[in-house]
């Protein structure tokens, strides 16, 4: 689509790895250092409508990504995978994304829960 940012990355964004399916870049607004995005190269809104060559894709480049997030940072203990799918699920750009987030001892207070946090009082249990 012509409006579509993931669409018409710009000239100078950097591509991390790619394949075929699917681009990684890092995120223009990362939650920590290295919060990678990973991308379809065909503009499609919902993840559940991925063919799977697509859904392979994005799968070989987490975890690519993974490992060489881990060898270029020795700080990362974990990571966090999140993919919003539709509008009241905080979906604010309609291509797919995957969020590769990686996270680090004590880098927050409390990280129990993990991605049960998008609901801020369901995170604890």
């Amino acid at each position: 689509m012509s409006e579509c940012i993931f669409c018409n990355l710009p000239k100078d964004k950097e591509i991390i790895v790619s394949n075929d399916y699917a681009v990684a870049f890092y995120d223009g607004f990362p939650v920590t250092k290295y919060h990678t995005l990973i991308i379809p190269r065909r503009h499609i809104a919902d993840y559940f409508e991925l063919k799977k060559v697509e859904v392979d894709a994005i799968n070989d480049l987490l975890h690519s990504q993974k490992v060489r997030l881990q060898k270029l940072d020795l700080t990362i203990t974990g990571f966090n995978i999140g993919i919003n799918v539709g509008e009241d699920a905080g979906q604010s750009i309609f291509h797919v994304h995957v969020h590769l987030i990686p996270r680090r001892s004590g880098d927050m207070k409390e990280p129990k829960g993990g991605v049960r946090g998008v609901i801020p009082e369901k995170q604890k249990y």
